[in-house]
């Protein structure tokens, strides 16, 4: 290994990987420690993943060696997180992690212990800064959870490897910083299987269109038909049809003769055009109503993707493995495992024409087909989180491109997903637009992990089977149904059959989707009847399952309740953000004190805070604790089993 390469051990014999003379020093140039729930949970749960027998390498730390310290040119989100997470664990680290020109975030950084301990006293808070507490925060809910397994989650965390990668002396870093951001530093897995899957077409013209078809779906921002760039939208057209809308063929020949010729270009600019007076780059951003400009992020990332759509080929083709009793495909949708996924699938798979391996050419061919389709459905049927404007506030859509002018005039803008029958209003396709959208975002707040979307593939399987027939025939108009049926199951499996002898007690462990889901159905009810008092509710990450009546009161307050206080009637799902303090209120102060929270909260918590009110001398607290409570809960439960065909 080069010597300016180094592994560094997160946690080993001699130390852990901040026990070391040289500072870590972040630049100014770099943004603050951003790292949210997405990102954390995921880094504990890659640690979780790591298999007994091998090192597992998590990610590259590029530094400049600069006065006898390193400065951090790239990784520094992940190297903080780290830092906080041996703090978190309460392994001791020396103060070799410092932001330049960051006194708040130096100053939390020396605190990690303080704020863990909540001693408040001792910490000046005005000096805190939220990111880096947030994170704390975060990570310290993680390790405490009932089901985390310190002894193993060490023993997985000693084999995480991070390579130290040193830029040689007089490298202009502000050029490597710039192109590091546009190009990227690393070698991703899917990089490696592009080049894999292309090495089999023996056609370089062949190979020119895979990647051309590949290119444009890796970048999961906006619509895929938006990266098929050409003059006069000539290939855009050739494949999604005048009106940029219509399903990609199923045809190697037709995309052979839809990007003849384009096959060396790239998604970038010749010079003799950018020096044109009127040349304009087009952009993923389109129009709703009128001058509305919005833009669209995926809910997931390219690896992911390709992992759905694997399984989607797997389902189309009826992929099985070549030894009966093993499995083609895992179950996990896990992104450190992408070419293991694939090699498997091509070394091992056979269909009903033989063996994938023997024909690895037509299996490129059908993939990157495959992979194009797919995508189509995922952008029209799949939400997106849309931004209007300049907003940083978006929120849940579904919707499809359309296009506005003519010839080379032509300007995309965007519509909802037509889920109706032909000759339906608007109106009614708007209904079960909002529909869909609610039951779609019930799940993906249910399931923050990308490893468990598995929602996603059932659902883009559905849309795929006997050439997208679903899509083309009344069916459609039950794709919310498709949806809900997903958290039907999961709910009779997660909570009906593991709660028994009618005791639904499962406290902070009762699965996420009991809960969105439940507020699904108290929305549609509302929506269908006369009040419509949930008509602003919109699904958010809540991750955080509580207590109403909290299971340890605040000290010499009022009294505990032992045996009733894990019941799904005293359960509420909120933000993780919320006050500490939450936990540990009488349900009358919470009701009183997180009252702006609650009205924008959970319906279910809604309810819960109307329903505590005192009852005759009882106080509102012993009231829920011995009445109320429970007819809660019997109210909530009959929603949930009536949907979910509970006797």
């Amino acid at each position: 290994m080069s010597k300016l390469v180094t592994e560094l051990h997160i946690i080993g014999e001699n130390g852990n990987m901040f026990d070391t003379d040289m500072e870590y020093i972040i630049p100014l140039y770099q943004r603050a420690y951003a790292w949210e729930d997405k990102q954390l949970t995921q880094l504990i749960e890659d640690i979780n993943d790591v298999a007994e027998d091998s090192n597992y390498y998590i990610g590259s730390l590029i530094v400049s060696k600069q006065f006898g310290r390193y400065e951090v040119v790239d990784g520094q989100q992940r190297l903080t997180s780290l830092y906080l997470l041996l703090n978190c664990l309460g392994i001791k680290t020396k103060p070799t992690l410092t932001f330049a020109c960051r006194e708040k975030s130096n100053y939390t950084l020396r605190n990690i212990e303080e704020l863990l301990l909540e001693n408040r006293s001792k910490i000046d808070m005005d000096r805190i800064e939220p990111g880096i507490q947030r994170g704390i925060r975060i990570l310290s809910h993680e390790l405490t959870k009932d089901h985390f397994d310190r002894e193993s989650f060490m023993e997985k965390l000693a084999k995480i490897i991070v390579y130290r990668i040193e830029v040689p002396e007089n490298t202009d870093l502000n050029r490597y910083y710039e192109i590091m951001n546009t190009r990227g530093e690393q070698l991703e897995q899917h990089d490696i299987l592009k080049a894999t899957l292309m090495s089999y077409l023996s056609d370089d013209s062949e190979k020119g269109l895979f990647a051309k078809i590949w290119d444009a779906c890796s970048d999961m921002t906006g619509y895929v038909q938006m990266h098929f760039i050409s003059k006069n939208n000539a290939v855009r057209e050739a494949i999604f049809g005048s009106e940029w809308n219509s399903m990609p063929p199923n045809s190697w020949q037709k995309y052979k003769k839809a990007i003849s010729g384009t096959t060396q270009e790239t998604t970038g600019h010749k010079i003799c055009d950018l020096i044109e007076k009127n040349f304009k780059v087009e952009d993923d951003e389109g129009y709703v109503d009128g001058d509305v400009r919005v833009r669209f992020e995926s809910v997931i990332e390219f690896p992911y993707f390709l992992l759905h759509t694997l399984k989607v080929y797997v389902s189309l083709y009826g992929v099985t493995h070549e030894i009966a009793t093993s499995k083609i495909v895992d179950e996990l949708l896990d992104d450190k495992k992408l070419l293991d996924a694939f090699n498997r699938v091509v070394s091992c798979g056979i269909t009903d024409t033989g063996r994938i391996a023997d024909s690895k050419e037509d299996f490129a061919r059908g993939f990157i087909i495959c992979l194009l389709r797919t995508r189509y459905l995922f952008d029209k049927y799949i939400i997106k989180r849309e931004y209007a404007n300049d907003s940083a506030d978006g929120e849940w859509s579904l919707k499809s491109l359309h296009v506005s002018g003519q010839q080379s005039k032509k300007k995309a803008y965007y519509g909802n997903s037509e889920f109706t029958r032909s000759g339906e209003w608007t109106r009614t396709n708007d209904w079960r637009t909002k529909t869909n959208i609610m039951m779609q975002s019930a799940l993906r707040v249910s399931y923050t992990s990308p490893k468990v979307m598995h929602w996603i593939t059932k659902l883009l399987i559905w849309l795929s089977e006997a050439d997208c027939k679903n899509i083309k025939n009344d069916a459609i108009t039950k794709f919310d149904k498709v949806a809900e049926n997903i958290a039907i199951d999961a709910v009779r499996e997660n909570f009906f059959q593991v709660c028994s002898n009618g005791v639904y007690a499962m406290g902070v462990n009762t699965p996420h989707i009991v809960f969105n889901y439940l507020d699904y159905l108290l929305w549609n009810d509302d929506r269908n009847g006369k009040k419509k008092k949930y008509s602003d509710f919109v699904f958010e990450f809540r991750n955080s399952v509580e207590h109403w009546y909290p299971q340890n009161p605040s000290e010499g307050t009022f009294e505990q309740w032992k045996d009733g206080v894990d019941q799904f009637g005293n359960l509420c799902i909120i933000q993780r953000n919320v006050n500490s303090k939450f936990s540990n209120m009488s349900p009358e102060a919470k009701k009183s004190t997180f009252k702006d929270m609650i009205v924008k909260g959970s319906i279910k918590l809604r309810i819960m805070s109307e329903l505590t009110e005192k009852n005759g001398d009882k106080p509102a607290s012993l009231y829920w604790k011995e009445r109320a409570y429970k007819a809660h809960e019997e109210e909530m439960l009959g929603h949930l089993k009536k949907a979910c065909n509970i006797e």
